[in-house]
């Protein structure tokens, strides 16, 4: 099994790195690495390895868990001590032949003879001769893909699921969710043993094209066609977004490529500063012409010393 990178490894950041800056690094990263601009075939996993790091980073709680228990934070309860954790990890980590004995470097303590049964070390916990003393053991907890439309994950909202196996679910989705976000679902995951709880059922958020709205993070871009006359003169005109329609003011002498952004009207973050909404403009033009179009058009080339190519 292939080991898995560390999340402050995958964004770029330092350990004591602040919530700005893991935004910007998610950021970047999201532009270089979204399969819609990056073709590579390793492009999409590479996104979904993004997208998981920043949302275990970009959550404090999260942060934090991920920082005393590493990847195995979403199976720790949370009752445990990083400490005694770590030192747990630390024992278990020498390795473990047939029949429960070190076959390496004994552990510190316990001399250099002869190698050291672990079954009469540990009282059994670990099976062996007797056979498996396990006790209740805990559900494992299960991941699931949820896809959401860009307007379903804008809004939240209840969404029903079947799972693999026919078990069928009501889901509360928080407004704002992003790529990589998991929503958990406690007690639904596996079933314990020997009435020990269930695990838990953690919903990996994934966003659907879209034909209208491309998301990077909490930031939503569109497309926005503007008429000559509206980019050159400016205006206010209508846009559609998530969350309804919005008036975005044009500047004068607007051309195509410009950004004209909407602040705060990206995706709702339900901690802290919600995305912005970008519009890029595109500059059309009829397809075909009236005959008071082309005489005014024809009046604009014969009057304008305007050159689109710069030259001189």
């Amino acid at each position: 099994m292939a080991t898995r990178r560390d999340f402050y490894e995958v964004l770029g950041v330092d350990r004591n790195a602040d919530a700005d800056e893991i935004q910007r690094a998610y950021r970047k990263l999201v532009r270089a690495y979204h399969p819609d601009v990056n073709k590579d075939p390793g492009a999409e996993d590479r996104f979904k390895e993004i997208s998981e790091a920043y949302a275990v980073l970009s959550d404090p709680e999260t942060r934090r868990r991920y920082d005393a228990f590493g990847h195995d934070f979403r199976q720790v309860p949370p009752d445990v001590d990083p400490a005694e954790y770590a030192r747990a990890r630390a024992g278990a980590g020498t390795r473990v032949g047939a029949g429960g004995t070190w076959r390496s470097a004994p552990p510190e303590g316990f001399g250099f003879g002869a190698d050291i049964d672990l079954d009469d070390l540990l009282g059994g916990m670990f099976g062996g001769r007797g056979g498996p003393r396990w006790g209740p053991v805990p559900g494992a907890d299960q991941e699931a893909q949820l896809t959401l439309t860009v307007e379903e994950a804008y809004r939240g909202g209840r969404r029903s699921l079947t799972l693999p196996g026919g078990k069928r679910l009501d889901v509360t989705i928080p407004p704002g969710v992003t790529n990589g976000q998991r929503i958990r679902l406690a007690g639904q995951g596996g079933r314990g043993g020997d009435g020990a709880p269930p695990g838990d059922l953690h919903l990996i958020v994934r966003i659907a094209d879209h034909p209208r709205y491309r998301v990077e993070g909490r930031d939503i871009h569109t497309a926005l066609p503007l008429a000559p006359w509206e980019a050159a003169l400016g205006a206010t005109v209508p846009i559609d977004t998530p969350g309804g329609e919005a008036k975005l003011k044009v500047p004068p002498g607007t051309s195509t490529g410009r950004r004209l952004r909407l602040r705060g009207r990206g995706m709702p973050n339900p901690r802290g500063a919600a995305g912005d909404f970008f519009a890029e403009v595109r500059i059309m033009v009829p397809a075909t012409l009236t005959d008071a179009e082309r005489r005014l058009f024809e009046q604009l080339a014969a009057a304008s010393r305007f050159d689109p190519r710069g030259r001189s």
